[in-house]
Order: C-alpha cells, then structure tokens, then sequence
C-alpha cells in the first residue's frame, strides 16, 4: 500500500525535502514507518526524530495521520491504510 508523507520545519530542512510517497505492506504501524525512515535517512533521523524501539517520537516532533494527532489515535501502534497522508513536524516554541 503506499502513503505520503510530509515534512514540516525542521524535519523538512533536515531531509532536503517536503513529500514523499512510500510502499508499506498492509496493515504496517506508523512505528513501522518511522523505522523505514529511519533506515533510509540514517543516523540524522533516528537522533533527532525516532529511534527503533521507542514507543514515541521524540521530544519535539510529532506525526498526524489524516490530521488527526497521533497521540489521538493509537501512538506510533497506528494503522495506516492505503492513501493515508502522514505528517511529521517539529513543535514550535518561542517567547
């Protein structure tokens, strides 16, 4: 199945990139995806945004499925389905 995904801030200027569309088997998890992006962006990736493992992203970064929270839904343990649009983002702050 594929799904697009999003890049946002600092996750966007990190990658080089703004979109992508990805092949996932069925039923995979956002934990899943997450672990793929991790594997082809390599070490940038997994210490500033996810790392295998985690039950989480890491603090900072959040994920929307379809634009509902993450946190909202099931966590990283979220299904996706075919045509799913996914997006990662920094969290702003500032004062």
């Amino acid at each position: 199945m594929k799904v697009k995904i999003h890049y946002l801030g600092y996750i966007k200027n990190m990658l080089e990139k703004k979109d992508e569309e990805l092949d996932m088997r069925e039923g995979a998890t956002l934990s899943e995806l997450l672990d793929k992006l991790a594997g082809l962006y390599g070490q940038p990736f997994r210490k500033e945004v996810f790392e295998s493992g985690l039950k989480d992203l890491k603090t900072g970064f959040v994920a929307t499925v379809n634009g509902v929270l993450m946190d909202q839904l099931g966590g990283v343990q979220t299904k996706l389905r075919e045509g799913d649009n996914i997006i990662l983002m920094s969290l702003m702050s500032g004062g």
